[in-house]
């Protein structure tokens, strides 16, 4: 009889978290669509403290804090914004190595990671995580939107990296991977099509395409930017940028 009481209180009790879950994970969600990040990431924060292998919170967590801590002026609220993504991602690497979006966390963690770290030779191997996580991510799945444009971002910045930056960090330490303005373009186009309303990788491919010495794609790219609805607390400031830019090239 004990069993049976014990049983059934777990069973209870079980059913119980998983109706709260659901019930944080929908206040989430629209605190998110609100564009209302900071108590979202609380949401999420809070699921996470229980469902501690929920991956899908995990990898909240970790854009939220690194949205978040990009915004923030201070270095060190930075810097805390930052080192909270980073237990997130790592959490959720640890919970499934082989996840896409847990490889896609780590890899935007260690490009915002490179934002913070004083000491060039850890900065350069963040650079380094950052396309080795995007790269598996999509090797894992290929449709992975987001981590197709984190990829393509990495090969623009390894492209626009300053010589003077190339000479040093090849120097100190040996170089880095070499990135390439086509591949950017082709991982970012392909960001645009599994996600067409990722506002970000319209900005950047269209700096690419600029870069490129395509100022007819890059205006088409940005004409349909700036017409875009925002869906996070950055794009409002990512289209008047996209705005501004366009404006130039025409």
């Amino acid at each position: 009889m004990k069993n049976i009481i014990t049983i059934l209180l777990f069973v209870s009790t079980t059913l119980v978290h998983a109706q709260d879950v659901n019930v944080l994970l929908k206040e989430a969600a629209n605190l998110e669509k609100q564009l209302k990040e900071s108590e979202a990431l609380e949401k999420y924060k809070q699921i996470a403290s229980t469902d501690t292998n929920n991956i899908f919170v995990l990898v909240k967590c970790t854009e939220l804090n690194c949205s978040i801590g990009a915004r923030q002026t201070d270095k060190n609220a930075k810097a805390n914004y930052y080192n909270e993504a980073q237990t997130y991602a790592q959490k959720a690497l640890v919970a499934d190595p082989n996840n896409a979006d847990a490889n896609y966390a780590m890899a935007v963690l260690a490009g915002k990671m490179t934002e913070i770290e004083p000491e060039k030779k850890k900065v350069t191997e963040y650079v380094r995580q950052t396309k080795l996580y995007g790269d598996k991510a999509i090797a894992i799945n290929p449709n992975h939107a987001k981590a197709n444009y984190v990829v393509g971002k990495w090969h623009y910045e390894m492209v626009t990296l300053s010589w003077i930056k190339k000479a040093a960090v090849k120097t100190l330490y040996g170089g880095l991977p070499k990135g390439d303005i086509d591949s950017a373009i082709l991982y970012m186009e392909k960001c645009r099509v599994l996600d067409q309303y990722f506002v970000r990788n319209y900005l950047d491919l269209a700096k690419a395409y600029q870069y490129k010495s395509q100022p007819a794609k890059a205006i088409e790219v940005l004409n349909k930017l700036v017409k875009l609805p925002n869906r996070t607390a950055d794009d409002a400031a990512l289209k008047e940028e996209g705005k501004q830019m366009l404006q130039q090239m025409q």
